[in-house]
């Protein structure tokens, strides 16, 4: 299995202006973790929300690649974004699942993924062509300038373990939109 955190240091390494929209719960807290940065939005209070608010900004900054980190309970509240992101097919777009099988945040009451569900196999009938399964770091590693050199959409489905997650990024809503939006350039 992929420690989330780690695995998400290893992908800041190797981005420079790059937005990533991170998801409510642990992806928020480790990408606060491993980098703070004007181009990291993250999600408060709005679980399954990252997969359409990256899809929005993929469509609208062609000439950025967006990242969306995601968890496996938020994109299950938000299935319906995965077949929008497909038929638009923004070639900028790389969604990072990851995929604890439970709802960690919320004491780890087992998600679908634990029992029947395959978010790869969701992705792939929705529509995504370039879909990936990562289960160890080494693997995550290797895919990755891949995922990033090459045109996608992208689902890269990376199952982790439920570590902790010890980072709290700022929690003004106002705060993290201008900034982002000064980041990207654009006007308030």
């Amino acid at each position: 299995m992929i420690n989330r955190l780690e695995a998400t240091q290893y992908l800041m390494r190797h981005l420079t202006d790059e937005p990533v929209i991170a998801s409510c719960g642990n992806p928020k807290y480790d990408l606060f973790s491993a980098e703070d940065r004007k181009e990291n939005f993250y999600m408060w209070n709005s679980m399954g929300m990252a997969s359409s608010t990256g899809l929005g900004l993929a469509l609208a900054r062609p000439d950025k690649k967006v990242i969306i980190l995601d968890g496996d309970g938020a994109i299950l509240m938000n299935l319906n974004s995965l077949t929008t992101a497909a038929s638009k097919s923004p070639p900028n777009l790389i969604h990072i699942i990851w995929d604890n099988r439970s709802y960690q945040i919320t004491g780890g009451q087992a998600t679908h993924t634990a029992g029947k569900a395959n978010l790869a196999q969701i992705a792939r009938g929705a529509g995504f062509e370039k879909v990936l399964t990562l289960d160890t770091l080494e693997a995550f590693k290797q895919a990755l300038p891949k995922v990033l050199s090459e045109p996608g959409p992208w689902v890269v489905v990376a199952i982790t373990d439920n570590c902790g997650a010890p980072g709290r990024p700022p929690k003004s809503p106002t705060y993290i939109k201008h900034r982002f939006m000064e980041a990207l350039g654009s006007r308030r």
